[in-house]
């Protein structure tokens, strides 16, 4: 079995974006080698611009790898694709025959350790992953900041050596992802930045930006294009691109809400010249998805991204931009070692995810929805933005204030739909009504 000739994964999403098609991409990885096959090969065949998506299983992601060998010899099905417990010929397998320069596949997982699953993927032929020494510790993992910067920093160097064969590796940041919902966008947009610089800074020269679809599009928009000028700003001797998360928290449950939502995204990603979008499909709120729904998701999202167009100029300034300026330049100052700052950033708050248990968090830092669904700080703890966002919202954030922060996106969506179906099944009972029973005849009366 031959290692299959995939191509960069930043090439082909820069060709697209040149030719003004937004890439889709699916999450999705089961534990066996065939069916793993066929779900490449049916986001292939979407009707839409689509990469291929290889998600591990959680023993893989945790580094436990004889549970995920031993799983795999008692048929025991994984809740993703275990790459280091497969022998590199079964994935090789997996990948031929889909994989080329027009359907680049990359691995996504999770890990706070990634060495054996890079070193995986490269034996498989791929280059192209996800996470970051942050976004894929603090959320995750209990792991120490201390332990999984220098776990990204090797793996990031071992990865760098595919530049080698003639093919540039690719990695994504998660950075724009902490904990899915409830972190203001300033926050997420400078740990998306911060991690594609420590990648470039272990020898990566193709990446990309994240950011989570949130609870405004207004306040995404502006989001995005403080990224896109921050990436520029901060990045100009890498390629990259900025890729779109649709809504990681709590999803929509009703068909039409979870449609609705991921449409959004499609347009928001569009809008703020997003070259990429992760979907998300309609069976999300309550299950894994098949196949055909992640099919399914990717062609809505294609449909849904055709006829937008990409914002010129300015967009309202509500302050994302210097805020996460702020926090970036908070950072570089402690140090040229960005995996050292990044440490020494958390240790004093200077970086602080609201609601992260991780005992390396500093857990000062509170956020709260306001009135018009933007996401706005209630206490900024030892973060360095004082003089940049206006004054913080001190009450506390109750319980059941949380719970409803938590469902907020899903029962905007939710209630939409039903009030949509409401209305059509009104509509219909008033158009189905006799106008005038008095006129009809008695039998049909009788009938009735």
């Amino acid at each position: 079995m031959s290692v299959p000739e995939t191509g960069s994964f930043g090439d082909f999403v820069a060709r697209a974006h040149q030719a003004g098609k937004l890439v889709v991409q699916p999450r999705m990885g089961v534990s066996d080698p065939a069916a793993m096959h066929a779900g490449l090969l049916a986001t292939r065949k979407a009707t839409a611009t689509a990469v291929g998506t290889i998600t591990l299983d959680s023993y893989t992601r945790m580094g436990d790898n004889a549970n995920a060998r031993a799983a795999l010899a008692a048929g025991i099905e994984l809740n993703g694709y275990p790459i280091v417990a497969h022998d590199p010929a079964v994935t090789r397998s997996v990948l031929d025959g889909v994989a080329g320069p027009d359907f680049p596949v990359q691995i996504r997982h999770g890990s706070p350790c990634p060495e054996p699953i890079v070193a995986a993927l490269i034996q498989a032929g791929l280059h192209a992953t996800e996470g970051g020494p942050v976004s894929y510790c603090l959320p995750y993992s209990r792991m120490p900041l201390e332990d999984s910067i220098p776990n990204w920093a090797r793996s990031c160097d071992l990865l760098a050596e595919v530049r080698a064969t003639g093919v540039e590796p690719h990695v994504e940041s998660f950075g724009g992802c902490m904990m899915g919902q409830l972190c203001p966008p300033g926050l997420l947009v400078a740990l998306s930045v911060l991690e594609c610089m420590f990648f470039r800074q272990h020898g990566i020269r193709s990446v990309s930006l994240s950011y989570a679809q949130q609870t405004n599009p207004d306040q995404d928009t502006e989001a995005l294009l403080a990224l896109r000028r921050l990436a520029t700003q901060w990045l100009p001797d890498v390629d990259w691109h900025i890729v779109v998360y649709t809504y990681m928290g709590v999803y929509p449950r009703t068909p039409d809400g979870a449609t609705g939502l991921l449409e959004e995204a499609a347009r928001l990603a569009v809008r703020a010249g997003a070259a990429r979008l992760i979907v998300k499909t309609v069976a999300e709120g309550y299950r894994i998805p098949t196949f055909a729904e992640n099919v399914a998701a990717l062609e809505t999202a294609a449909l849904a991204a055709e006829g937008c167009l990409t914002i010129a100029g300015d967009p309202v300034d509500t302050g994302i931009h210097a805020e996460a300026t702020a926090l970036i330049e908070a950072v570089l100052d402690l140090g040229p070692d960005l995996g050292a700052a990044l440490a020494t950033a958390f240790r004093r708050g200077y970086l602080d995810v609201p609601y992260c248990l991780h005992p390396d968090n500093a857990g000062r830092a509170r956020s709260y929805l306001d009135s018009t669904g933007r996401l706005q700080w209630s206490s900024i703890g030892s973060l360095p933005i004082r003089g940049v966002v206006g004054p913080t919202d001190s009450a506390k954030l109750t319980a059941a204030g949380l719970l409803a922060s938590l469902s907020y996106v899903e029962r905007t969506f939710d209630n939409a739909s039903l009030e949509q179906e409401f209305q059509a099944d009104s509509s219909g009972s008033t158009d189905d009504r006799d106008p005038d029973p008095g006129n009809r005849s008695p039998a049909a009366r009788q009938s009735a």
